[in-house]
């Protein structure tokens, strides 16, 4: 089953780790490297089955492919899933048994942030690799990427009204933002 899901959509390469003392359960997925290295984040998910978390890091890994493509970077298009709750389940030698898994691949996929994971996560990660972004700017990072985020998804909400209506804006059009997190958040504040 891997293999063929992986080949639907050209995936170059699929990681499982694991680690019994840590209880890290996590797919790293490399889609495409043709630009450059993978870049893309790791999410901590909770997830129902290893086949949902194994589509979901499919899915990701390929969008960075073309997110990266199209924004004009030197850079292939990568992702990471770590199965298990967040709030309950993340710590610091589970980040670095994480780290030291990314590390094994010697460059061919940097991560970062995404669901579940914050730049306090990140700095545990780098204590393993430095093929690791999205650091605090205390150490020379750019910090939570949360409100660029946001910024992208409002100014891809003003470019999809003026596509339907003829203008960018949003005001009187009802929205639903799913999921009031860190860049929902962020994003309801541009709304108002």
């Amino acid at each position: 089953m891997v293999l063929s899901q992986m080949s639907i959509h050209n995936h170059e390469q699929v990681v499982f780790c694991n680690d019994n003392a840590t209880g890290l359960k996590a797919i790293i997925a490399i889609h495409n490297t043709v630009l450059g290295p993978a870049l893309g984040g790791t999410r901590m998910w909770a997830y129902d089955n290893e086949e949902q978390a194994l589509t979901d890091v499919l899915r990701l890994s390929r969008g960075m492919t073309y997110k990266a493509a199209i924004s004009g970077l030197n850079l292939g298009g990568g992702k990471a899933v770590i199965i298990g709750d967040s709030k309950t389940m993340k710590n610091e030698a589970l980040m670095r048994k994480f780290g030291q898994f990314v590390n094994s691949l010697g460059g061919k996929y940097i991560t970062a942030e995404d669901v579940g994971i914050g730049t306090k996560d990140m700095e545990y990660v780098k204590m393993e690799t430095n093929f690791v972004t999205g650091l605090p700017e205390s150490m020379g990072g750019s910090g939570d990427p949360s409100p660029v985020t946001a910024l992208g998804v409002y100014m891809g909400m003003k470019a999809s009204a003026k596509e339907l209506w003829g203008n960018d804006s949003l005001s009187g059009k009802k929205i639903l933002v799913q999921g009031i997190g860190h860049v929902g958040e962020h994003l309801v504040r541009y709304l108002n």
